[in-house]
């Protein structure tokens, strides 16, 4: 990627994180590429399970593959995230993954809070040993072609729950709910000697970092936060084990996206919003739900709306038409300045039909 466009796809997200807009709202489309210039780089392939997610010459080759027939349009940017599953921090405070198809799992290993040790940064931890020189390795392989992402750390209570066991870990919350503070406490404390490493590895000469989740990127340490488990939990449960986590996580961060993800987390907006440094909120829909332009979802957004925070939403419902008729619902209820619509890569002739409406009728509303 050139200098100045490198530059201009930075100040367009620090805008977006602003709720500040300019033109365009931040879009990020894809197009599939109809002849691709030759030779196409070979994907390695991985021997394994574990190899798809660890072999460096395989998540290179396979990155190198997509570039060369994929084009990045609008603010969209080639970026990887090489991750040990979604909340690879358990891992490093000591659980065991399971290597999966299409996810990674990890195996409980807190049997009994009350006596299993307390969790801390553990630099010799062999999976924490492991991710951090992969990454290093894959920036290098990487220069100037793509961005390393933060990996999906995940946070708080979300990991609590993946190294108790879910069901354990809600009886934890009646049972023994000091000792899941104390944990909670332990996980936060972890969470940033972790981070801060990554982020000295993938951070650009400015400073800038990008999130292996969510195609997300700015100035200073950015990251997507969650609580998955929030969809088990009251709402008063909610704001006691979770939202002191997330409040002091976003006051250290530059930009914070919360990921709301399905129907049942939706109670938890009102307390979400509640974080003031908190940037913006992106929208799961969940299976068979309609896409985030629907109005089904107008309440999650005038809540965020109210709260001056950023919305990003996917749209990927129907074709082409749609998406651009989705949009335009969006945009003429709460204007553009918040919005970041990501779309789904699509064939060429799509994405240009995509850009030349986009230019012609968003730029200068």
């Amino acid at each position: 990627m050139q200098e100045k466009e490198r530059q201009r796809i930075i100040q367009r997200f620090e805008d977006w994180w602003h709720r500040d807009n300019r033109g365009l709202p931040l879009m990020r489309v894809i197009a599939i590429r109809e002849d691709p210039p030759l030779p196409i780089p070979k994907v390695i392939e991985p021997a394994n399970r574990e190899e798809q997610y660890t072999r460096l010459e395989f998540l290179h080759s396979f990155m190198q593959y997509y570039i060369a027939t994929h084009e990045y349009m609008a603010d969209a940017f080639p970026s990887f995230g090489a991750n040990f599953g979604p909340g690879s921090l358990a891992l490093y405070l000591g659980a065991e993954p399971r290597f999966e198809p299409d996810t990674v799992w990890y195996e409980p290993c807190i049997d009994d809070p009350e006596t299993y040790p307390a969790l801390h940064y553990d630099p010799d931890n062999r999976w924490w040993v492991r991710h951090r020189e992969l990454v290093r390795r894959l920036k290098e392989a990487a220069g100037n072609d793509y961005r390393l992402d933060i990996p999906d750390l995940i946070e708080n209570i979300d990991i609590y729950f993946a190294m108790r066991g879910p069901q354990d870990a809600l009886y934890d919350l009646i049972d023994c709910p000091e000792k899941v503070h104390e944990f909670i406490r332990q996980i936060d404390d972890s969470y940033f000697r972790y981070y801060d490493e990554f982020y000295d590895i993938v951070r650009d000469e400015d400073g800038v970092s990008s999130y292996t989740a969510f195609y997300i990127l700015g100035r200073g340490r950015v990251a997507k936060i969650q609580c998955d488990c929030s969809a088990m939990l009251s709402p008063a449960h909610y704001r006691e084990f979770v939202l002191p986590s997330l409040r002091a996580q976003t006051e250290r961060l530059d930009h914070s996206l919360y990921h709301l993800d399905g129907p049942d987390a939706i109670r938890h907006v009102p307390a979400i919003m509640e974080l003031k440094r908190l940037d913006a909120l992106q929208w799961t829909c969940g299976a068979g739900q309609p896409d985030g332009t629907s109005p089904r979802w107008f309440d999650i957004y005038d809540q965020v709306a109210a709260a001056d925070k950023s919305l990003w939403v996917q749209i990927y419902d129907g074709n082409v038409d749609n998406w651009i008729r989705g949009a335009e619902r969006l945009m003429d209820r709460y204007g553009k300045k918040r919005f970041y619509f990501v779309f789904p890569d699509m064939p060429e002739r799509d994405a240009e039909r995509l850009m030349d409406y986009a230019v012609n009728h968003w730029e200068n509303e």
